[in-house]
């Protein structure tokens, strides 16, 4: 399918929302991924348009040259400190709005600008939203050293949680391995769902040459799902979800 010029309504709808939240004199954490691309580009545009001024720090090598190229002003995250919000993406969000993220690779450096912001706001489309985490593969980024030890050790925690016999697959740029902003590989989690995402977070942090994994647990306080119709849904991290609802389907 022909990839279209325009974004996508409901990202659309989910970015422009959460760029609302911004206030002159902030310091925000720039997200990545398409939806948070976005995000960076309406943030550009109010950002010229009103004369905010803003500090801002990218999760990403990539969201950091689109920033610049539209006149934001990004500096690291040790030189700014603690930051007023961050806006990212999330390729799934439960009820209890946990997340998966990594998608893009990024989630390494994505989790610690989200644990240096006072609030972190989640923008997606109403397909991100599930009623259990899993479906999408879970990424963890590894370190090269050591590789398939760190895979052999992960295999064995994911049987001892019940989730054995799933795929747990090097992910591919070509045929090379992916390598991440800080010099990693990243192994795809094929869960299909995941019953307990605290103790696979726990499981997974315990094992030597695992760096970071991509389920980001009560750190969002506000996810706003775009709808096709370009109206927004707002989920407080206590908030019932009405999948139907988000569908957007008939709008």
């Amino acid at each position: 399918m022909a990839q279209s010029s325009e974004p996508d309504p409901a990202k659309l709808a989910a970015a422009r929302a959460a760029v609302a939240l911004v206030q002159d004199g902030m310091k925000l954490g720039l997200g990545t991924g398409s939806t948070a691309s976005i995000m960076v580009r309406e943030l550009a545009a109010r950002v010229r348009a009103e004369g905010l001024s803003l500090r801002c720090a990218a999760t990403s090598k990539a969201t950091c040259e689109l920033a610049e190229s539209l006149g934001l002003r990004i500096e690291s995250l040790d030189g700014i400190g603690w930051l007023d919000m961050t806006i990212d993406g999330a390729d799934e969000v439960d009820p209890d709005l946990h997340l998966i993220k990594g998608g893009g690779g990024a989630h390494l450096r994505e989790k610690i600008v989200a644990a240096a912001s006072k609030r972190m706001v989640v923008i997606a489309d109403p397909a991100k939203v599930v009623e259990q985490l899993g479906a999408f593969p879970l990424p963890v980024e590894v370190l090269q050293f050591g590789f398939e030890t760190t895979r052999t050790l992960i295999r064995r925690a994911l049987e001892e949680l019940d989730l054995g016999d799933r795929d747990v697959l090097l992910r591919l740029k070509g045929s090379e391995p992916w390598v991440t902003d800080e010099g990693n590989w990243i192994l795809d989690l094929h869960l299909q769902c995941i019953p307990d995402p605290v103790a696979l977070a726990r499981a997974l942090a315990a094992i030597p040459g695992v760096v970071e994994h991509g389920l980001f647990l009560g750190m969002c306080s506000l996810a706003i799902i775009g709808k096709p119709d370009g109206t927004v849904v707002r989920l407080d991290r206590n908030a019932d979800i009405d999948a139907d609802m988000l569908a957007g389907e008939g709008d």
